[in-house]
């Protein structure tokens, strides 16, 4: 979801002399399904041998967009920084902010086979920011006072899924035990929140229709909870990650069961939310199979796997569909009168 955020009368002047779209800190989560899709191209070919170029493509893919985002990210910082305050400012566009951080940390995941010096450091910028905007938006959310309407899923961006991807980029980096204790800020957060939104979905109004495709990101906290546990412990995968892909496996089944109330919405670039979720869910199963794990893992990980690819395919393509209409961005700011 984005939204039109008014703009001063320099600030409107400066973006149709740059010529430079503000883009909205909800176009990060295109990284997080690419790069979510690079790693489990990389997992299934550590376990099935698959073609490696694909999913080296696929995270090239992610690396280039991320640039692209970046650059113009903080363009809109300094052409527009009042239309940006007035993002951060947003009870549900802020919690977008987050992915900044995320993505970063998932880039570093990205060059890692290739520089680990340059994986590291975009390792700290990463996590660094998450940290600091993720207790920035808490310190505000704690102090009460907060429209039950706006609390959608997107509350679990900066603490939860900031401290999973610490946890699995510090994990594979060789730090599994600062990774644990990221993995514990984001178990425990993930609980806490989750009884909320569920409080504020089973109790309150129904969620607007432009809200509706938030709920794709109900799936990553499971999944992607999943794959940090995988990338902090060793050995035989146990009932804790079999019991984390149980409940991700059922929040899937939820949303599918969803999606035609939540289609009602067109499509948008905020159907990315459904992305990393689903590829954080085959890479886990994948990761599952690759370290000894049996049974039902085997059934599910190919079948995941093609979901996986399937989801972030369609919603790909829509997303090239809304470029070629020019589509994709907001509304060309307005000035205030």
């Amino acid at each position: 979801m984005t939204v039109d955020l008014p703009v001063t009368k320099t600030e409107a002047a400066a973006v149709r002399a740059s010529r430079l779209p503000l883009v909205p800190a909800a176009f990060f989560g295109i990284v997080l399904g690419l790069t979510g899709l690079g790693n489990s191209w990389r997992a299934a070919t550590a376990l099935w041998g698959l073609p490696s170029a694909i999913g080296e493509a696929i995270n090239v893919a992610a690396v280039i967009v991320w640039l692209v985002l970046v650059t113009l990210y903080a363009a809109k910082w300094i052409v527009a920084r009042q239309t940006a305050l007035l993002e951060a400012e947003n009870p549900v566009q802020c919690c977008f902010i987050g992915l900044v951080g995320v993505s970063t940390m998932l880039i570093a995941l990205a060059v890692l086979p290739y520089t680990r010096t340059g994986s590291i450091l975009l390792f700290i910028c990463g996590a660094l920011f998450t940290i600091a905007f993720a207790l920035w938006r808490t310190g505000i959310l704690w102090r009460g006072e907060r429209d039950p309407a706006t609390t959608t899923a997107v509350l679990y961006l900066p603490t939860v899924a900031g401290s999973f991807v610490t946890a699995i980029a510090a994990g594979a980096l060789g730090y599994g035990d600062w990774g644990q204790y990221a993995f514990g800020a984001g178990f425990f957060s993930w609980l806490a929140i989750e009884s909320v939104l569920l409080n504020r979905l089973l109790t309150g109004p129904g969620l607007a229709e432009p809200l509706r495709p938030t709920l794709g990101i109900q799936l990553a906290p499971p999944a992607v909870g999943a794959v940090a546990y995988l990338s902090v412990t060793t050995g035989t995968p146990d009932m804790i990650v079999r019991s984390m892909l149980g409940y991700a496996l059922l929040q899937a089944l939820l949303l599918c069961r969803m999606l035609p109330w939540i289609r009602r919405q067109p499509f948008a670039a905020s159907y990315w939310a459904f992305t990393f979720g689903a590829t954080a869910l085959s890479t886990a199963a994948l990761r599952m199979a690759a370290r000894g794990d049996t049974g039902p893992v085997e059934t599910l990980a190919p079948l995941l796997f093609v979901v996986a690819n399937l989801v972030v395919v369609v919603v790909s393509i829509g997303t090239i569909m809304l470029i070629a209409g020019g589509r994709l961005m907001p509304a060309a700011p307005v000035a205030k009168s």
